[in-house]
């Protein structure tokens, strides 16, 4: 029984329970959110997540770290580095994006190195698969597919990223709206290499059901890839992001039917104008369906700080609604992440989440801000560290320029403002 069945019978889960304490919320604004398919808690049956997160309407912003291997770097005490890193600044889920080694045993690593929901991409396997034992993606089976993510669900994952928009018709969109970049998803680049050169339809879409099944055994949640999603603001928002966009939401009904909790990921690249109609137009053709976004990104121009425009990026999409920001680190257009980078990419993305979460008036957001003005005008600098979304910045970057004068900071010195005025009024 999945999570949407249980709660439909009246039944309140130990992680409903977890979610409404960490939320500050009541149990049946959860249950309710659930159920209509506007909250989701990926957390897969067959694994005691120990650490289970909401994501959805009402709830703080989440955000998520990727981590896993390439081809060209496989080190796995790395990336267990980069799990365990990921939990103790602040993510709420992990993504395992491996593409090289022992696929399954980074999944694994990923598994047992942090406490929070896990998700993966399963047709990167099934594509490496058919590369590794039959010589090309275009020898990749449907069955394998299905295989995969069964398998993945075996391994405990919560949430799995399937690009079930991704179709002929989405594709035929695409082919007539002259690109910049086509396409750079990779697991869209998968597909439509298998689906064009065996001149079929996306299995994923074709057997949703299928997919639906396997979902519904393990209780996994599905996030619904955005495939065409655009790799240059110039692409933003045309007819195949949309086409899928549409695609998705008609899927996520269907799934919502059949007891699978689901999400819906977006962009992308977008300008900055175009960020909070992207948010509008996925709560109305998804049907309010929590929403995941990758940045977005505001520009093309800043490779080694993508971390800023996605944060950019990511704060407006929050505050106009989306639910799930997905960090981007400065090595997004460079190459794989090191543990600074992964760092800088979740801390970008807490404060674009918290910014979000202060204009959309989640309980307790504005509260944090609150107290570090009043730990600001005490001068007090050890709440302010204690305070901080990144303390050992804040702590290493005090203890670098120690002041002259108690209590203040080198910036003014002994000229500081608020103790200016404070002996000012004294007086």
């Amino acid at each position: 029984m999945t999570q949407i069945e249980l709660l439909k019978q009246g039944k309140i889960s130990s992680q409903v329970k977890r979610v409404a304490q960490d939320e500050g919320v009541e149990e049946t604004f959860i249950v309710e959110g659930v159920i209509k398919g506007e909250i989701v808690i990926p957390c897969n049956s067959t694994y005691n997540l120990s650490h289970p997160v909401g994501i959805g309407k009402g709830l703080r912003t989440k955000v998520n770290s990727n981590i896993g291997s390439s081809p060209d770097c496989i080190d796995y005490e790395l990336e267990r580095q980069k799990a365990i890193l990921s939990k103790q600044i602040g993510a709420d889920t992990l993504m395992d994006l491996s593409t090289g080694g022992d696929l399954a045993a980074f999944r694994r690593l990923a598994r047992k190195s942090f406490s929070g929901p896990l998700g993966t991409v399963p047709i990167y396997e099934a594509a490496i698969e058919a590369i590794q034992n039959k010589g090309g993606i275009i020898f990749m089976t449907a069955d394998t597919i299905f295989e995969v993510i069964e398998r993945q669900a075996k391994d405990e994952v919560d949430f799995i990223t399937v690009h079930c928009g991704v179709t002929r018709t989405s594709f035929d969109k695409l082919k007539s709206e002259g690109r910049v970049m086509d396409v750079v998803s990779r697991g869209c680049a998968f597909l439509l290499t298998w689906m064009l050169a065996n001149n079929n339809e996306n299995p994923l879409y074709e057997y949703f059901d299928m997919l639906l099944e396997i979902a519904y055994k393990y209780d996994i949640t599905l996030s619904l890839g955005d495939g065409f999603r655009p790799g240059s603001i110039i692409d933003a928002t045309d007819h195949a992001q949309i086409e899928e966009l549409i695609i998705l939401g008609e899927l996520k009904e269907r799934a919502n039917l059949r007891g699978v909790q689901v999400m819906i990921e977006g962009p992308g690249h977008i300008p900055l104008n175009e960020v909070s109609a992207n948010v509008l137009l996925e709560k109305k053709l998804c049907h309010n369906a929590p929403f995941y976004v990758l940045g977005p990104l505001v520009t093309d121009i800043a490779p080694g700080y993508d971390e800023i425009t996605a944060a950019i990026g990511g704060a407006i999409a929050a505050g106009a609604g989306a639910d799930f920001l997905c960090y981007v680190t400065p090595s997004e257009h460079i190459g794989l992440p090191t543990l600074e980078d992964v760092r800088r990419g979740i801390i970008a993305t807490r404060i674009a989440a918290h910014a979000g979460d202060i204009v959309k008036g989640i309980k307790g957001a504005k509260d944090w801000d609150l107290a570090m003005s009043h730990a600001r005008k005490n001068l007090d600098w050890q709440k302010q560290i204690e305070l901080a979304i990144d303390p050992e910045v804040l702590k290493t970057a005090r203890l670098s320029k120690p002041p002259h004068e108690p209590n203040v900071c080198t910036m003014c010195g002994k000229y500081c403002a608020i103790k200016i005025v404070e002996e000012a009024i004294k007086r």
